[in-house]
């Protein structure tokens, strides 16, 4: 998550990050899925990295992008905020995938964390293969458009351990705060019951839905 004081966002949006820890087998697993998919948004193939906050999305959704030469829109910048995750849904279809799906240009607004408001505004190119990183990605009506629906998962003792040393220790009350919405986000909707393959980061394991 981004913080919402001196600290500049911890991810760029218009550039994947580095992922030294990718574990091939998954990006390999992902990959197959992909080979394999119909579109949902028009002719834009969407790949949906979903699950809880320091899983491993964004290190996964980094080498899907090498990869597969995608496209990725990290959820972080359309966040409203550190009490903003149920806006997600909305914000997400309504700005980038149903224009995707009609055959329009995409664009949408990014929020500024550290002056808690909305800056400019972020095209989506054009692209075969577009990468969604972040929490809430396959939820609800976004997940309809997403042809492969991924959720990346790791105990919560190894999440939190994650965040507090990418993020500190003072960041521990917006990790909670955010903790709580992804719970409620998830166990209303069913995300991971519904995702086409689940990865567990702490046992670099996988397995692929049986549905």
């Amino acid at each position: 998550m981004a913080p919402e004081d001196a600290r500049v966002e911890p991810r760029a949006v218009d550039a994947a990050p580095a992922h030294p820890d990718a574990a091939p087998t998954d990006t390999d697993a992902v990959a197959a899925l992909v080979a394999v998919a119909e579109q949902r948004c028009g002719d834009v193939l969407v790949v949906a990295v979903d699950g809880p906050s320091g899983a491993g999305k964004t290190t996964l959704s980094a080498a899907l992008v090498d990869r597969l030469g995608a496209a990725v829109v990290h959820l972080d910048a359309l966040y409203p905020g550190w009490d903003g995750l149920e806006q997600i849904v909305p914000l997400l279809t309504s700005q980038v995938l149903e224009p995707l799906a009609r055959g329009e240009d995409a664009a949408y607004r990014r929020w500024d964390w550290v002056r808690g408001r909305w800056s400019r505004t972020v095209v989506v190119p054009r692209t075969p293969l577009l990468v969604l990183d972040g929490v809430g990605s396959s939820v609800g009506h976004a997940g309809d458009f997403a042809a492969v629906r991924v959720w990346v998962e790791a105990a919560l003792a190894v999440r939190f351990a994650r965040g507090m040393a990418r993020d500190g220790e003072r960041y521990r009350p917006h990790w909670e705060r955010w903790a709580r919405q992804e719970e409620a986000l998830f166990t209303a909707d069913g995300t991971r019951a519904r995702a086409d393959i689940v990865i567990d980061t702490s046992r670099r394991t996988w397995r692929q839905s049986s549905t």
